[in-house]
């Protein structure tokens, strides 16, 4: 198979940047940086900094914050020391009870911080700070439980519809995972801003438009930054470098998603102190601790049990959940088959050549609506079982047994999203097992 020619620049990556920015000022009323606490999203937020200093643009420069409530106490003192930073910029420092990810419990798919319902067991207190938004105070439309996303998005579309139109600076790089890389640097989105790849519109938001201008940044790049201009970060990382943890394996996240349940352990190491509340704030955040790494998750290598085939293996695990969740799942799973068998999925030539040595049936086709080298597969029996190296990007029956095993409630590692129906159905899941406790 002919390689790609490789491309090259003549430019390095924070030179490109400097010009993103450049013209990211030039091009929009406002500038938000979403700051998550992390080291992305840190230097995204000193570089925006330095250059509307430079620049005499500090007026029109924000940050905002995404609050989870259950974090380090590193990172909270790093978000603190922040606020208190930058002056002649606008903040904004978001504690809402959104609906976020939750990946150690079998029976739901999110939980809720800063719920005042259980404000006796938050694993901190509410931060005192002028820019704090939270439901006592909230200038947008909010209601509790809302996806954490939504709220971003609501908050955005809230911010320029009073300031004008923004845009909102994201620390995604693309060499975390194909996925962003795809998302990003995709020539075929609809929603591009003038054909940047590296900016889109959000259709229902014409005014607000997200930006990536450090999507091709590695993590090394990150802390020759951080080096060379002695930029403050979050110290959290030093405690994870002492943890033995290497550059690439560092998240600051909220810790009971699914990207971050296998660092939950580091946590026993780093804040034992912050591990105790942990374990109270969600149910399933220990189990996820100890065995959040291992096959015991089905992250790695789980073994099937005597006497099933991942086919009655994954009838068992479906029998094992609640009703909600389990119905969820099937919904899924019968997509998946569904667009295997009659609409196709696109594979690599050395998967393809893979799956033949494996012996499975299927068939290969010529033409594909996607614009790929890849080719259209087809399978009239869906696999068992496929040991190959791309396994995530097979469908199998084993591939469904680790999603329920690691509490993907949405499946995003088999490519779906959330969709409209699946957010009513949640909001409406929720209302009933309020009333259920209610009436007890």
């Amino acid at each position: 198979m002919t390689e790609l020619p490789k491309v090259y620049t003549d430019i390095n990556v924070y030179d490109a940047t400097a010009k993103r920015t450049e013209y990211i000022f030039g091009e929009f009323d406002n500038i938000m940086v979403a700051f998550s606490g992390g080291k992305d999203s840190g230097i995204l937020l000193n570089l925006a900094y330095d250059y509307a200093r430079e620049n005499n643009m500090l007026y029109k420069l924000a940050m905002y914050h995404l609050d989870y409530e259950a974090q380090y106490q590193a990172t909270t003192d790093y978000v603190t020391k922040c606020f208190e930073s930058y002056p002649g910029i606008k903040k904004y420092w978001l504690c809402l009870p959104v609906a976020a990810q939750c990946a150690v419990n079998m029976e739901q798919d999110h939980w809720v911080p800063w719920d005042k319902d259980k404000k006796d067991i938050w694993v901190r207190d509410m931060p005192d700070h002028e820019a704090v938004i939270n439901e006592d105070n909230v200038p947008f439309e909010f209601k509790k439980e809302t996806w954490d996303y939504d709220v971003q998005n609501n908050f955005g579309k809230w911010y320029a519809g009073e300031n004008g139109n923004t845009a909102v600076l994201i620390g995604i790089r693309t060499d975390e995972s194909l996925n962003r890389q795809s998302a990003i640097t995709s020539k075929n989105k609809v929603n591009q801003y003038k054909g940047i790849q590296w900016i889109n519109i959000n259709p229902d938001q014409n005014n607000v438009a997200n930006a990536y201008p450090i999507y091709d940044w590695r993590v090394e790049d990150i802390w020759i930054a951080n080096g060379k201009f002695m930029y403050s970060y979050n110290k959290l990382y030093d405690l994870f470098y002492q943890a033995g943890l290497s550059i690439h394996d560092m998240r600051v996240a909220s810790p009971f998603n699914d990207a971050a349940m296998g660092a939950l352990k580091v946590y026993k190491a780093v804040e034992p102190h912050t591990w105790g509340k942990l374990i109270g704030r969600v149910n399933g955040v220990n189990f996820a601790g100890i065995y959040g790494n291992t096959t015991a998750m089905g992250w790695k290598s789980i073994k099937l049990p005597d006497g099933h085939t991942w086919k009655s293996y994954l009838k068992f695990l479906l029998d094992t959940l609640p009703e909600e969740a389990r119905n969820n799942y099937i919904e899924k799973f019968k997509t998946s088959i569904k667009f295997w068998r009659e609409k196709r999925g696109v594979l690599s030539k050395q998967t393809i050549k893979e799956l033949e040595n494996e012996g499975l049936d299927f068939d290969v086709g010529d033409k594909t609506n996607y614009k790929t080298a890849k080719k259209p597969v087809r399978f009239e029996d869906y696999p068992d079982d496929a040991d190959i190296t791309d396994f995530k990007s097979v469908p199998s029956y084993k591939r469904m047994c680790i999603r329920i095993m690691k509490n993907d409630h949405t499946c995003k590692y088999m490519g779906f999203a959330q969709t409209k129906k699946e957010k009513e159905k949640r909001k409406a899941t929720i209302a009933k097992y309020k009333n259920i406790i209610r009436g007890r």
